[in-house]
């Protein structure tokens, strides 16, 4: 009897082998035909990417439909970038859709930017492309590609603190990101420090947040001047003092030139090297 079994056991092994072999050869192969063709955007094509129209739509991609033989299925097309001249050699996935069309938001593109390594605030010369693939054993297909110009914007930590006034570059103002960042230090949890330059006999205020407007930013709950800190104790650097001026701001007193600020709230201190 147990003899009866073992051969019942092989020989539904060896039928299920072979079910398995017969599938895997009878499967259609799909084989890539004709590529995608990218239409826009194209060379001609230069945006600068605000923080304020984040939400808008930055670019629309589009492209002609890639072809494959064998069983239909479904085609998925990624938008790809790379910075100039690389020919993809580390291509950076914007997004994937199974249209022929794709309506990038700003931040969609500037994410993807700052992704790759692109400069901040300055124009970059972008290669793009589509890519197209189905299932998982067929071969990708590439289209051509353009060179276009963008420029991203700075995505700042949700930690940071803002530095606005005249001693600053941006002056009096929260127009096109004119603010300073004033992040925290990494690693640390109180103590934010920036590189800036600070121009002689002006003044500024530290604001706790951003709204990335040109005017919403102005409350005084939102700030901190001068009385702020030296009412809690805080040693302030003698090249920092109170600017008299009706809001109690900062006025830096050196030399103009790049200076780097510190707020130690830890040690309570306040910096200037």
């Amino acid at each position: 009897m147990k003899n009866i079994h073992k051969i019942l056991i092989a020989f539904i092994g060896v039928l299920a082998v072979s079910c398995n072999s017969d599938d895997v050869e009878n499967r259609p192969v799909i084989q890539p035909v004709t590529a995608p063709v990218l239409l826009s955007p194209q060379n001609d094509f230069n945006i600068v990417l605000t923080k304020e129209k984040e939400k808008e739509v930055a670019t629309t991609v589009i492209w002609n439909d890639a072809k494959y033989d064998g069983t239909a299925t479904v085609v998925n097309y990624t938008i790809e970038i790379a910075k100039a001249g690389t020919k993809f050699a580390a291509p950076i996935a914007v997004t994937t859709t199974t249209a022929r069309f794709k309506a990038l938001t700003v931040a969609e593109l500037n994410s993807a930017l700052v992704n790759g390594g692109f400069v901040e605030k300055e124009e970059n010369n972008v290669d793009i492309r589509i890519k197209s693939t189905v299932g998982t054993g067929a071969e990708a297909q590439y289209s051509n590609f353009y060179t276009i110009k963008a420029t991203p914007y700075h995505v700042p930590l949700a930690s940071s603190h803002w530095l606005v006034g005249a001693a600053t570059p941006g002056g009096w103002s929260w127009d096109g990101d004119a603010e300073t960042e004033f992040p925290l230090v990494v690693g640390k949890t109180n103590v934010y420090q920036v590189k800036v330059v600070l121009k002689s006999g002006e003044s500024f205020r530290e604001f706790l947040s951003n709204d990335f407007t040109s005017g919403g930013n102005w409350g005084a709950s939102n700030s901190r001047n001068f009385p702020y800190y030296s009412g809690l104790g805080y040693t302030i650097d003698s090249e920092l003092v109170n600017a008299g001026d009706g809001d109690s701001n900062f006025k830096y007193t050196g030399p103009t030139g790049p200076r780097t600020l510190t707020i130690d709230n830890g040690a309570k201190t306040i910096t200037l090297d």
